[in-house]
Formats: C-alpha cells, structure tokens, sequence
C-alpha cells in the first residue's frame, strides 16, 4: 500500500494465472472461467479479508462486466482475453467531481469530428486509474450516455493520484482533452449498461466489505479472550461480550445481504434493485461499525498505527462512500418499494 502502484505485480499475475480468479467473469471462449458475480463473492470477500491490494474490483469487477454487459462482441474479443489472464488491467470511470456514480451526473462529453471521437472531461475517484492500461469511460453524446474505451496513454489524458484516507485502495483524477476513443456498443445505449454494471459493482463491494468485517470481529474476540484486566479476561466482562454480540449480528446480517444480492443479480430476479440496494446501504454500515467496534475492544493500541485495527476502519469508511452513500441506495430503496 506504500508503493505509488498500489500493488504487486506478482501477487496479480499468480490471481491470474495460477488461481485464474481474475478471469471468473470472462466467457470461457475468451479465456475466462464462464461465471459470474456468485464466483467472483467469494473471492471478494477473501481479498476483503486481507486488504489486498490488487486491482481487482477495477479490472476483474468492474471493466470485466462492462465489456461483457455491453454486448460489444469486437470489444469483447479485443480486450478481455488479456484481461482474463492478467496481462491488461482496466477500469471503469464514471464519477466526477460531483462524486456521483449514476449516469445523471456525467457531464464529461464525446464529440465526433473527422477523425472519429474524441472525449473531453474530468473523471474523479476512478479504481486504480493511474495503474490502468485501459480506461472505460462514461461520456455523454447528443445521443445520450455512452461508453468509450481510451487507452491510457493516448494523447491528452491526464492522470493524478488522489491523496485518501484508505491506503489500501488507490484512486485516481484523469483529465481528457480531446482525446481519441473507441465507442464501446452502441452510441447513447450506455446508460443501462452502467446502471446493471453499477448493481454488479455494488454487490462486489458488499461481500468485499463483509471479509473485512468478519476479520475486524475475530480480532476484537480474540484480543477479548487474551487481554486480561483486574485479574480476568476482559472478554468476561459483560459490556465487552455484549459489544461483541453485537459485531457477531451485523457481520451475519451483512453476509445475508450481499449473497442474497449475488444470487438476484445471477438469476436477474424481479427484485434485482432492490437487493442490490439493501445490500449496500446495509453492508456499509456493518463494516463501519464492526471496524470501529474492534478498536474499542482493542483500547488504546487499536487506536495506534502500529495495530492493523486502524487499516480496517480506513478501508470501512472509504468503502462506505464508494459508490455512492448508502443514504443514496437506502432513498433508491425507498422509491422502488413505494414509500
């Protein structure tokens, strides 16, 4: 997490190639797995677990189930094969400095002029932008939101690395002026494809933030069950275990909802949002408090950089905002069941 990359190339290509994980969601006659989102929980919550560094929501997630979504078959067979084998890491831009990840909010634009498109805007908060091979790139056209793929290093790009709070996770500002990009499906047929991407991206992140959650909450039990104060284990002491319990109901609770997710997006269920919403708003809130719950029964040393407890509350806090606030999904909630 100290390194400007933000990761290990090593680690990356042995996800790749020895575990084949990064290509879950790729077709199996582009070099992927042939699964889905389902697959893809499982190792999400894993990674969570550990914090690792990998760009795996940006590239295996995020850029991985746009190109499948867009139905783009040219696209499709240009970049997902290396992407499946880890030799091309992607990622998805969309929010800008309004920080909002639905397709409303995209001000940055594509113009065509005799040489094809060109876009020109400013991305915010974008996965791993500055460590990206491939950029996928929310515009909007005279037709309408649409999707574009920029190489990184084409001409008048510009990236930046955001300072955040989350070590663990880097973010990215690019700039684009007039640059050259490749329309990804159709022109102005961009906006369902980011809003089901969106679902699928949310959900990631929730069984992301249930791996770490559980951690946080094995630590504060077990740190419980060692510490001794006044002759006893602290974790015999009432306040202490009922804390502890309390961890125990969000981080099963938050579990529920995130696989319940996976499972109404892999099926498409008629319920798909609103699943999709709980998840995130519910999740989110989970992990905070679980996170923070675990520096409380850590006392003073969880609150010290020399104790892990702190990276889990960072990453807590940065997830809880990624993709919108959960205010924003539990008002989408709200909307879709009526109230």
């Amino acid at each position: 997490m100290e390194t400007t990359a933000g990761y290990d190339p090593a680690v990356w290509t042995s996800l790749a190639t020895e575990l084949g994980v990064v290509g879950l969601a790729v077709p199996e006659d582009l070099g992927g797995s042939g699964g889905g989102i389902l697959e893809q929980l499982v190792v999400l919550e894993e990674l969570g677990r550990r914090l690792v560094c990998a760009p795996y929501l940006a590239s295996a997630v995020l850029a991985t189930h746009t190109l499948v979504e867009s139905a783009d078959t040219a696209a499709q067979e240009r970049w997902l094969p290396a992407l499946a084998a880890g030799e091309m890491i992607a990622t998805l831009a969309v929010a800008e400095e309004s920080g909002r990840w639905d397709p409303t909010g995209i001000a940055t634009t594509a113009q065509l002029d005799g040489s094809g498109w060109r876009v020109s805007g400013v991305k915010s908060y974008v996965l791993d932008g500055t460590i990206a091979d491939l950029l996928l790139v929310a515009a909007r056209t005279p037709d309408g939101v649409s999707l574009f793929a920029i190489e990184a290093n084409a001409d008048g790009v510009t990236r930046t690395a955001l300072q955040t709070v989350d070590l663990t996770r880097k973010l990215a500002r690019i700039e684009f002026a007039r640059t050259p990009a490749t329309p990804v499906a159709t022109i102005g047929g961009g906006t369902r494809t980011l809003e089901r991407v969106l679902e699928v991206a949310v959900t990631a992140l929730a069984a992301e933030q249930v791996g770490g959650a559980q951690v946080a909450l094995d630590m504060a039990v077990d740190y419980a069950k060692q510490r001794v104060q006044f002759g006893r284990p602290i974790g015999s002491f009432q306040a202490v275990k009922h804390r502890c319990a309390d961890m125990l109901l969000e981080v099963e609770s938050a579990r529920t909802a995130a696989y319940y997710a996976g499972w109404c997006i892999a099926d498409d269920t008629a319920d798909r949002s609103e699943a999709v919403s709980v998840a995130k708003s519910s999740c989110s809130a989970a992990y905070v408090a679980v996170a923070a719950g675990n520096i409380q029964v850590h006392g003073g040393i969880g609150f010290t950089w020399e104790h892990p407890a702190q990276l889990y509350f960072k990453r807590a806090k940065s997830s809880e905002a990624l993709f919108g606030q959960p205010s924003r999904w539990r008002e989408q909630l709200a909307g879709l069941i009526g109230l």
